[in-house]
């Protein structure tokens, strides 16, 4: 009552004539509207977030450091006296979520559009010369490394070269693509002498003039921009201070939010997110058109959207609801997206839109023969845990990944099998009752999980139901990308002793629970119904915890068996975002482990070891993954376009020389029609796997090894 006696003292002075006195009608419109959205946010976030943090000047100094990212993330374009000025706000953005007087969003956003147009002058009569590609110099790209420039001298040396080694690499694409048209070899190392279709003269301008277009749409972007999407950097700024997946969401980002899991998406099937100034594939929806194609994965970074065969549009910068828009489109229709993959290579990626069919991303299971035995094994991935929720509200039942788990259990056991895989790699969770009931499938009752609520509740989530699907021996597969419920069924089934857990070094570690807030519901006032849509606020409430007590927050769950991992060398999971949530640990429940226990675990692991020293399709990962770690290492770039062929041609060499397997999974995509084909096709790439294979091995070591143990019960 009283935040609400407040909320209504405030706004009848606070839309009155004061703070908006002098601006224009839609001026005054957002600034309102903003007073509004600063009172809701900072409310909810106190009340409702899982942490109970208070909006004062340590969240103030925090929030305006992302602030800064958000404006400026390269620093080509602020100077040092820019940031400076905007400095003055760094304790003040607590005031100014109370008070509704937002001054630090269009203060930021005038400073960066001012200071936009002269940097665009620069830009223009930088690529208005030839550049020198045969001098020995280098760019410093990791600006975690560098300084806002202090002078428009050295600010416009910074985008000299960041300009020239852009040109560079389109010059040599330029390259590339006339020895192909020409009927020749196409290699980024052919010299411009070698094929000519187009003059050297003609290749270099046509390189600029690409570079050129890039930023006149890069540059628009920022002049051109909305009081609206001022307010909304400050508000998301403020959010993700309280954890990364806590946000503001505008309206039309709050209509892209919940993808029903049961329903179907025309487009290509990838979450994106906006990562530092640049869209990031999130997420590949399991039999969507760009798993098909197969080019296209989580990490990877979109550079340019094009339509079939039009010019692609730079998307640096742009708000991931504009690339949404860029990138959704008919079925039947073509999109062509420039990604650089973590290894910094830059690839075009073509897909044709399509509706993502269900089918394909429901549960998949085959008997896998172990070569060496004889034995059969089953194998079922599990790309998601969804559930038809609108059908069961109703009573209708409907298809959810608990049933068709069972399903594939008992079919396969149908066959004589002697152990289980199930594949969670690349499961970014879903509903959380299927991994509680899946659980279920594996021991006879018993907790999974507890969770814990903003108020400091804590409760249990447990398997009431005795009968057991399966009870013979289990490997679980995880990587970075396996999240949320994934963690909770491996975390259990590790936890009960129930299943050997291999994978990477451990899994993503988001062990928390959003909800989505809409702010039009909080409305107090009819009176303040024309600032509709105010859009939602995406909120942390809950965390997970293992019955052992472990969050699986933050550390994620680390596998029995470490295995080489593609993703090692990179920064994939809840650990490496600013203000994740912490890992810490609740009380432990009491629960029975399986009483069938396997082998000791240090047994499984050297021998896991010694196979994997001399298989060469993991040695292979683990070779790509030092790779990629040097590489990302690697911050300071030639601009000598000798030493850029060389970096070319050795990383098709190295590409050919190990074509391994991204994130785990082969690369092989199938294009089988009918049934036969799709299980066909389905069986040889789960056969084709390294790590399927040594998870069969595993399965053999547990099998011949002594599994006599006694209940034991934790406490």
């Amino acid at each position: 009552m009283k935040r609400f006696f407040l909320f209504s003292c405030l706004f009848s002075l606070l839309l009155g004539a004061g703070h908006a006195q002098g601006l224009d009608q839609p001026a005054k419109y957002e600034a309102n509207r903003a007073k509004i959205l600063s009172f809701m946010i900072r409310g909810r976030l106190e009340t409702n977030h899982f942490s109970h943090k208070i909006i004062d000047d340590t969240v103030s100094e925090a929030a305006f450091g992302l602030y800064l990212k958000q404006l400026d993330f390269q620093k080509t374009i602020l100077l040092q006296e820019d940031v400076e000025k905007l400095r003055k706000y760094s304790k003040l953005i607590d005031d100014e979520m109370n008070s509704g007087n937002i001054e630090l969003a269009l203060t930021g956003s005038t400073t960066l559009s001012a200071r936009a147009a002269v940097v665009y002058d620069m830009v223009k009569e930088i690529l208005s010369k030839d550049f020198d590609f045969s001098t020995k110099e280098f760019i410093e790209t990791d600006v975690e490394k560098i300084d806002y420039c202090k002078t428009d001298a050295e600010l416009r040396e910074r985008w000299r070269k960041l300009l020239k080694y852009q040109v560079l690499s389109q010059y040599l694409n330029q390259q590339e693509e006339n020895a192909a048209s020409a009927g020749g070899a196409a290699k980024p190392t052919d010299k411009p002498e070698d094929k000519k279709q187009q003059t050297d003269e003609d290749l270099r301008k046509a390189a600029s003039n690409k570079v050129l277009k890039t930023y006149d749409q890069f540059f628009s972007r920022i002049t051109q921009e909305k009081d609206s999407e001022s307010y909304e950097r400050f508000f998301t700024a403020v959010a993700n201070v309280f954890d990364p997946h806590t946000d503001y969401m505008p309206p039309m980002n709050k209509e892209d939010f919940d993808i029903s899991m049961s329903g179907s998406l025309e487009g290509i099937g990838a979450t994106l997110k906006e990562d530092e100034n640049h869209i990031k594939v999130v997420s590949i929806i399991a039999g969507s058109p760009a798993s098909r194609q197969g080019q296209l994965q989580a990490e990877d970074i979109i550079l340019k959207v094009g339509e079939g065969d039009r010019e692609p549009v730079d998307i640096i910068g742009m708000k991931v609801r504009d690339a949404v828009k860029l990138i959704r489109g008919k079925k039947g229709t073509e999109v062509r997206l420039t990604v650089r993959k973590p290894d910094s290579k830059i690839l075009t990626v073509s897909i044709v839109r399509d509706i993502i069919q269900i089918e394909e991303t429901f549960v998949k299971g085959t008997v896998i023969k172990n070569e060496k035995t004889g034995d059969n094994l089953g194998y079922i991935r599990v790309p998601s845990f969804y559930r038809d929720f609108e059908k069961t509200r109703n009573g209708g039942g409907g298809r959810n990944s608990t049933d068709d788990v069972k399903a594939e259990l008992t079919n396969l056991k149908s066959q004589n099998i002697k152990g289980m895989i199930i594949d969670l790699r690349n499961n970014g969770g879903g509903a959380l009752a299927d991994a509680v009931k899946i659980v279920g499938l594996f021991i006879e009752t018993g907790p999974v999980v507890q969770v814990k609520s903003s108020d400091g509740k804590t409760s249990t989530l447990s398997d009431d139901d005795p009968d057991i699907t399966y009870t013979g021996p289990v490997v679980i597969l995880v990587n970075r990308l396996s999240a949320s419920a994934s963690e909770i069924l491996a975390g259990a089934l590790q936890d009960y002793s129930r299943a050997v857990i291999m994978g990477g070094e451990h899994t993503h570690g988001k062990g928390t629970v959003q909800t989505l807030i809409d702010l039009d519901d909080y409305i107090p006032f009819k009176n303040m119904e024309e600032y509709k849509p105010l859009g939602a606020l995406k909120l942390t409430i809950q965390k997970f915890y293992r019955i052992s007590g472990d969050s699986t927050q933050y550390r994620g769950v680390v596998p029995d068996l470490v295995l080489p991992d593609v993703m090692s060398g990179l920064k994939t999971g809840e650990q490496y975002i600013d203000f994740a949530l912490p890992w810490d640990t609740v009380n432990p429940v009491a629960f029975t482990k399986w009483p069938k226990c396997g082998p000791d675990i240090s047994k499984l692991r050297e021998k896991s070891l010694k196979r994997v020293a001399s298989d060469q399709g993991l040695i292979d990962m683990k070779t790509a993954a030092v790779r990629l770690e040097e590489k990302k290492k690697n911050t300071l770039k030639s601009l000598n376009i000798d030493d850029v062929r060389k970096e070319i041609e050795e990383a098709r060499k190295q590409a050919e020389k190990n074509p391994v397997a991204s994130h785990g999974h082969s690369k092989t995509k199938s294009v089988a029609k009918t049934p036969e084909e799709k299980k066909e096709a389905f069986l040889k790439e789960a056969s084709a796997d390294a790590y399927v294979k040594e998870a069969i091995s595993v399965i053999e070591d547990i099998i011949t090894a002594d599994t006599s143990c006694i209940s034991i019960t934790a406490n």
